[in-house]
């Protein structure tokens, strides 16, 4: 599906991927819905948007809260008459510990914006999407959704699910007018560990110890898939090959990562 004048929902427009999207996507004719829970984060979002204000109108949205999800379609629909489009890229990670020391309330939260926060969008524009002549649906995953991460095994299983939510998805709309395509990024220079004040070395490319993608390059490379109907996109040279060693060999690359993680974790 071609964006150029498309209407497209963004969720996590406020920063990273999300932002970069959005700003991508204006440059290229769409109109853009962004919504996000940090309303300073969307202004500054509009800020840099300048040059195509009029396609952007935004949204400030917690999408856990589902009422509040239920609510937006409608609101989109006056503003701009139609959705073609959404994007579920809102996401946190956990902190980089242990699954026998996380807190419920850590493990919840993740789960509840992950993977139930898509899933209320998905539902919430889903009967809008089908009446369109073209319409697709974007979640984003991540690497840690197709490999086991120590340290961020709840924010794997949340985007395991998404993974498999996003095909099965697919598998069910097949005959219909809605693509859907499933995002896997690697190591993406966004500040979503800083929001959450933790760290991790492995994807800190100040620190020289990966190249993170700067997240308007991962953007350009969502976009293409969109255009394209792809139905997997991987984002980043680590995803790709972390993809195919998997594949190959399960243990082997489950091990390697787990040796790359040995020294982020208490023993």
């Amino acid at each position: 599906m071609k964006v150029g004048n498309k209407v497209v929902l963004v969720t996590g427009a406020g920063s990273g991927i999300g932002r970069e999207l959005t700003l991508h996507l204006l440059s290229k004719g769409a109109h853009v819905a962004g919504v996000d829970l940090n309303a300073k984060a969307l202004e500054e979002t509009v800020r840099l948007a300048s040059a195509h204000r009029a396609q952007l109108a935004t949204f400030v949205t917690n999408i856990v809260d589902r009422a509040a999800v239920e609510a937006l379609p409608a609101e989109i629909l006056a503003r701009f008459g139609s959705i073609d489009c959404i994007i579920n890229n809102a996401g946190i990670i956990q902190p980089f510990m242990k699954v026998s020391e996380l807190d419920f309330s850590v493990i919840e939260r993740v789960l509840n914006v992950n993977l139930f926060g898509t899933l209320f969008v998905i539902k919430a524009f889903l009967p809008h999407l089908m009446q369109r002549p073209q319409a697709h649906i974007v979640n984003v995953s991540s690497m840690g959704g197709f490999i086991p991460v120590p340290g961020q095994t709840i924010y794997g299983a949340s985007k395991a699910a998404v993974k498999l939510l996003s095909e099965g998805l697919g598998s069910e709309l097949i005959r219909t007018n809605v693509r859907v395509t499933v995002v896997f990024p690697g190591a993406v220079a966004t500040n979503i560990l800083t929001n959450l004040g933790v760290g991790a070395p492995y994807m800190n490319a100040s620190k020289g110890k990966a190249k993170a993608m700067a997240p308007s390059n991962a953007a350009k490379i969502i976009v293409r898939g969109i255009e394209r109907d792809a139905f997997q996109v991987f984002v980043g040279r680590d995803a790709m090959i972390m993809d195919k060693l998997y594949r190959l060999n399960p243990t082997f690359a489950a091990r390697a990562i787990a040796k790359k993680m040995s020294g982020l974790l208490p023993a």
